[in-house]
């Protein structure tokens, strides 16, 4: 496995635990009978955080310092 392929895993990964995290205390509060929006803000946070690891991801590793110049 090349660096290229691993760019961007940990970025997702929080991204998702930050959505989890986000949803279930959404649930839970709304369980309560206590609607709170500010967990709201902690999904979109999660969502940019994995769309950011996800271009980081995608992005092709910069190969110019492996060419030799002739």
């Amino acid at each position: 496995m090349s660096q290229g392929e691993k760019r961007g895993v940990k970025t997702k990964l929080l991204g998702v635990v930050m959505i989890s995290l986000g949803v279930l205390d959404s649930l839970l509060t709304l369980r309560g009978g206590l609607p709170s929006e500010k967990y709201i803000l902690l999904i979109v946070l999660g969502i940019l955080v994995f769309i950011i690891g996800a271009v980081r991801a995608g992005r092709q590793p910069d190969d110019t310092t492996d060419e030799q110049v002739s």
